[in-house]
């Protein structure tokens, strides 16, 4: 693996993760040709030296407590890039941080250590243990901690309270629906109290109700637990109801990183130009954006900053003129006129 440049410079407090320049090539005797090719090789010089690079220079920062999206096409390189972060996967150059520590140089116990108490992970296929119930198949990471068994299964209960699912702890997995049963891999990964949370494609399994009922409580559990999240999907539809930034890839590379918004609003390349040009700016923009720094009237309809425009239209199609918008914690920070909405989803997708 090629090693960092020792004068990197350290992450930020408010930056959870951070990875700098990373790459992933696969063939024969990889590391060694790459290293031959330095920082940034060019794809002919690539295809010369037999390499087939699956992530290609990738520098992105995760902010404490965000919802930070990587999205893409099949073969894009998003769930390749997910497990470079976790090294499931080694990758073959680059940085990356977690905490501000190089996890580059960590040791194969350090990692361990690290996923076992400091990491969470949901795959798309379930992977829950058939012979063991709900409270056991939760609490199967404590165990693995060597957590004594009343304190694990308490620990298992709070959580599957959590997540909706009281009531089904004696239950197995083939008694519970899709649905269910990734509540139950959710719940298994949060048994440990993760700091980082990655999630490659954990709803795309499921049918579309089932799949809607499962990011409202995904977003429900957010603003319960602040969790920083790297979480993988090609729907773009998931991404802009889900993420506080996005990251498009395209053939291994980053092509650009914003908020849903700056992704629809202002596309960096004309890759994500075509990527989101069917998105209507309703979908894509955040109240935050549209309210006023003023005081709604009394009685006013709520809606969180964080919900989009489409659903303030919705939300107004009860005859209210004006909503209160409201942050996490409920506290009115503004205000939201219809005439403001109206002007903005008559402005087309943009």
């Amino acid at each position: 693996m090629t090693p960092a440049p020792a004068t990197s410079p350290a992450a930020s407090p408010a930056e959870k993760l951070v990875c700098r320049n990373v790459w992933k090539v696969f063939g024969a005797r990889a590391d060694e040709a790459f290293a031959h090719l330095g920082r940034d090789p060019a794809p002919d010089a690539l295809l010369q030296a037999g390499l087939v690079p699956a992530v290609r220079a990738v520098d992105l920062s995760v902010q404490t407590g965000e919802i930070f999206v990587i999205m893409g096409l099949s073969g894009s390189g998003k769930s390749t890039l997910v497990r470079c972060l976790s090294r499931l996967i080694e990758p073959t150059a680059g940085e990356i941080l977690f905490n501000g520590q190089n996890l580059l140089a960590a040791s194969e116990a350090e990692m361990i250590d690290l996923r076992r108490h400091k990491m969470g992970m949901v795959f798309q296929h379930f992977a829950l243990l058939p012979h063991l119930t709900v409270l056991e198949n939760v609490a199967f990471p404590l165990e693995v901690q060597g957590i004594d068994r009343s304190r694990r299964e308490a620990r298992a209960r709070e959580i599957i309270t959590l997540v909706g699912l009281a009531g089904r702890e004696a239950s197995y997995p083939r008694q519970l629906s899709g649905g269910q049963q990734q509540r139950v891999g959710i719940a298994r990964s949060l048994a440990v109290e993760p700091e980082l949370w990655f999630l490659d494609e954990p709803f795309s399994a499921l049918d579309p109700l089932i799949r809607r009922e499962l990011q409202d409580e995904f977003l429900r559990l957010q603003s319960a637990l602040r969790k920083t999240i790297v979480f993988i999907t090609h729907d773009f539809d998931e991404a802009i109801r889900l993420a506080d930034r996005i990251a498009i890839m395209k053939d291994g590379r980053v092509e650009q990183i914003g908020t849903p918004e700056d992704l629809v609003l202002t596309p960096a390349t004309d890759y994500v130009r075509d990527f989101t040009r069917a998105v209507p700016k309703a979908k894509a923009v955040r109240v935050a954006s549209l309210a006023r720094p003023d005081t709604p009237p009394d009685g006013a309809p709520r809606i969180p900053a964080r919900a989009t425009v489409a659903e303030a239209g919705t939300a107004l199609l009860g005859g209210a003129d004006t909503l209160a918008v409201v942050d996490q914690a409920g506290r009115i920070i503004g205000s939201l006129r219809r005439e403001d909405v109206v002007t903005l989803i008559l402005g087309g997708a943009g």
